[in-house]
């Protein structure tokens, strides 16, 4: 077949790559394979109304499209093996056809054949497939360039436009600079905060959670609302002495999604500084609360404590408990890091907070375990029974879990002591080499101490023969024994 004419293909090529921000390697790529697609409507337009269709889902595999660039086409090609008798003509070509044009073809060799339709014979419904696949394919390499340049990106948090909605998930435009297309990225669920409106075309900070690869879908972005990443960020942003380095963020324990709708969400920040003159939980608030309220109003509202932190567990285990007062805490099991928090009577609610949050926070922003203690009815005595039968069973797990350990490294240890014995008698495939190269050098050893014994019998028999005198004749020994 003679070659399709496409006119104005190499400057469409050069125009869709400008337009698409894509190399003109990847527009050829996809273009090729939208042709294919093509390709393969028409074939099975052929069957409408006359038959089932007999083409599988991977018929198609052997067949390829080439651009020709210089004259502004291209063509099907059909890779075929040469058989006696062909069984597909799609996949198959008889030696004897291919033999009247080389002699020296044989049966088993593949030839490239130019299976191109006529342009008249493409149809309408071929052409609207392949413009359909050009383009799903374009965004598609679009899609996955931006992406790659997600993954990349140093700063996580990005401004996201509400574009849909699917299912329980929220679909938002991100983009990832100045003048880059936008792409789309999945806020699921989960990662939404309750208080926010997600309607159409409204605007969020996002952290950027992951760049992942999704099944039928491709590279997927997505972002997230409740990440304490964009907690940080958000202070960062708003706080200037962070930005300086002279005040740090330690932790962030946060609470976006609580387990009940009487609870709200809420976040703690342990911060502290790098300059004594310098009030880390001051610089954080600001004025008046100025600056805290912006990183509140970007969180729709969300409670947020800002404590010092301390390199002193106790002051830090009640700077934690903000905005509870606490009068004592004691380190009962500092090895499993349990402390007791005694506090007034009226402060215990407080300190337990709405559903136990305010102490289930301030746990994990320290990392102890925290029971509070209702200071008046606090007994120390059976308080300690208690924890010394606790660090007792912990000691006794502990144990445990050190004797299995050690007993797993010793079974391991005896397991590779005896592979290594196994594999010197009976050695593997891939032993083979060193094993033969060792009995070479044993057997280089033995030759070399055969020539020194053949060399020292040599010499004995050349001093017994120059201890003879010359011109004696040697004595007979005619007896049986000699014979």
């Amino acid at each position: 077949m003679a070659l399709v004419l496409l006119p104005g293909l190499t400057n469409l090529i050069d125009d869709i790559s400008e337009e698409k921000k894509l190399p003109p390697q990847v527009v050829e790529a996809a273009l090729r394979e939208a042709l294919l697609k093509g390709y393969e409507r028409y074939r099975r337009t052929l069957y409408i109304g006359i038959s089932e269709d007999p083409f599988e889902e991977d018929y198609f595999s052997n067949f390829d499209v080439g651009l020709d660039l210089e004259e502004e086409g291209y063509r099907v090609l059909a890779s075929k093996i040469i058989v006696e008798e062909v069984e597909s003509e799609d996949h198959q070509i008889a030696l004897a056809e291919v033999m009247q044009v080389a002699e020296d073809a044989q049966a088993g060799d593949t030839v490239v054949l130019d299976v191109t339709p006529e342009k008249e014979d493409f149809g309408r419904m071929a052409a609207a497939t392949t413009k359909q696949v050009l383009a799903q394919k374009l965004r598609d390499q679009q899609r996955r360039m931006i992406q790659e340049e997600f993954a990349d990106l140093e700063d996580p948090v990005l401004t996201a436009r509400v574009i849909r909605f699917e299912r329980q998930s929220v679909i938002m435009a991100v983009s990832s600079g100045l003048g880059r297309p936008e792409v789309e990225a999945e806020l699921p669920r989960r990662d939404q905060l309750p208080n926010d409106n997600y309607r159409a075309n409204a605007t969020f900070k996002v952290f950027l959670k992951e760049v992942s690869e999704v099944a039928r879908r491709g590279p997927q972005l997505f972002v997230s609302r409740s990440n304490a990443g964009l907690v940080v960020y958000l202070f960062e942003n708003e706080v200037p002495e962070i930005q300086e380095g002279s005040v740090r963020i330690v932790a962030v324990a946060r609470e976006a999604n609580p387990p009940s709708r009487s609870v709200g969400p809420r976040t703690k920040v342990a911060v502290d500084s790098i300059e004594r003159e310098v009030d880390p939980v001051g610089a954080c608030i600001g004025a008046r609360g100025s600056r805290i309220q912006q990183v509140v109003n970007e969180l729709r509202g969300e409670k947020i404590d800002v404590v010092r932190w301390s390199q002193d567990p106790g002051q830090y285990i009640a700077n934690s408990l903000s905005p509870a007062r606490v009068e004592m805490v004691r380190l009962v099991d500092p090895a499993g890091q349990h402390a007791h928090v005694l506090v007034p009577p009226d402060q215990l609610s407080l300190a337990i907070g709405r559903e136990g949050q305010n102490v289930r926070l301030a746990a994990r922003l320290t990392g102890w375990k925290i029971d509070i203690k209702n200071s008046t009815e606090y007994d120390q005595a059976s308080e300690d029974a208690v924890v010394a039968e606790l660090i007792a069973q912990r000691e006794e797990e502990e144990a445990l879990q050190l004797e299995a350990e050690e007993r797993l490294a010793a079974e391991q240890a005896a397991r590779a002591e005896e592979d290594a014995r196994l594999r010197e008698l009976y050695p593997l495939p891939e032993d083979e080499e060193d094993y033969i190269e060792g009995e070479e050098e044993i057997y280089a050893e033995g030759e070399v101490a055969a020539e020194e014994d053949l060399g020292e019998n040599t010499e004995t028999e050349v001093a017994a023969d120059d201890e003879q005198p010359v011109g004696e004749e040697q004595p007979v020994d005619s007896s049986e024994d000699a014979r």
